[in-house]
């Protein structure tokens, strides 16, 4: 889990994907024919191969923070990247890179600051970044309006080695997938396939729209994350039950006949696959599946808990299962004729 652990806790907010970027194209250069950047910053990983084309999709940011304001007494104020929750950033710890190297800071509010019991709960508006610094030393520091902070948490072992528990497993999980899967398929695929690491998911699926014009799959599995419903009552996602297909999320259905090329391998190895149906969130297959003419596009990934969070919960069992289901699709690729 070396490779999970270095993506888990290298840092890249949306807009700020380059520090992963990098660790990416070095894991994967070796097993791909070509790795190119795009203009907006994806990374893309080319394996030559016959037709169908295929793309698989993960993206690489994450949710986080960005000044967008400094008290005089060195309080920074931030606007939030991503869907989240001022409740959860409370308490948090928040990395900051600066030009003479890295400083840390802690989320807080006025009333927390001020000793009193929360009345309330707080709005973005009443969160500031505490680093124990002024204003005069945070601009030596070259911290300003438009710096990027990203929430801070070491992976870590909840129980067991199988159950870990960290930051950014929203995508991070879907890129070690995906570095993995190039790893086992140079050698036992003979389709084209187009490894896509995406930037900016987490403000607008920005980064799955441009690159799906570049490569024009024939069709395309996005490799992501989904929140599980087993805080109480009877669960249908729960960590540790097997790979997650979305069949629909808030703007997506996902295409039946890659589901049922999915549901029929996960069958044919005895691996449980659990079904998500929702009515909120999306990912980047929203964007892929209306490039150009259609892209038949559905989801496959790991359920966590603590979603958009910095203690995010996953089980090791069920990613290593989601690694070997696309691994036989991918083996046995569904004939582009089928969409037909």
């Amino acid at each position: 889990m070396d490779l999970l652990e270095k993506l888990i806790s290298t840092f890249g907010v949306s807009g700020n994907e380059e520090a992963v970027r990098n660790i990416i194209k070095e894991e994967i250069k070796n097993h791909v024919d070509e790795v190119f950047v795009d203009k907006l910053g994806n990374l893309i990983a080319h394996k030559k191969g016959e037709r169908p084309k295929v793309m698989l999709a993960a993206h690489m940011d994450e949710i986080g923070l960005m000044a967008k304001g400094i008290g005089g007494r060195g309080r920074i104020s931030f606007s939030a990247i991503g869907g989240v929750d001022p409740v959860m950033l409370l308490g948090e710890r928040v990395h900051i890179e600066t030009k003479k190297g890295i400083i840390h800071g802690v989320i807080t509010c006025k009333e927390v600051n001020d000793g009193n019991i929360l009345e309330r709960i707080p709005k973005i508006e009443d969160l500031f970044v505490d680093t124990g610094l002024n204003k005069n030393d945070l601009k030596k520091l070259g911290i300003e309006v438009g710096t990027f902070m990203a929430l801070e948490r070491d992976l870590y072992y909840l129980g067991s080695d199988k159950i870990i528990c960290g930051k950014a497993f929203d995508d991070r999980i879907g890129c070690y997938i995906l570095i993995e899967l190039a790893k086992r398929l140079k050698e036992t695929c003979k389709n084209e396939i187009y490894y896509v690491f995406t930037i900016q998911e987490e403000i607008g699926l920005v980064g799955a729209l441009t690159s799906a014009y570049i490569v024009e799959p024939d069709w395309a599995i996005v490799v992501d994350v989904t929140e599980t419903d087993d805080a109480s009552g009877e669960a249908t996602k729960t960590i540790g039950r097997g790979p997650c297909l979305t069949i629909k999320d808030a703007e997506t259905v996902g295409n039946k006949i890659l589901n049922k090329h999915i549901l029929e391998i996960a069958k044919r190895n005895k691996i449980h696959i659990q079904r998500d149906v929702s009515d909120e969130g999306t990912t980047d297959a929203a964007s892929i599946s209306i490039t150009k003419g259609g892209v038949p596009c559905t989801v496959l990934g790991v359920c966590i808990r603590n979603l958009h969070t910095a203690t995010s919960v996953a089980n090791r069992k069920d990613i290593e299962k989601t690694i070997k289901i696309l691994e036989e699709l991918l083996k046995l690729s569904p004939d582009g004729e089928l969409w037909r």
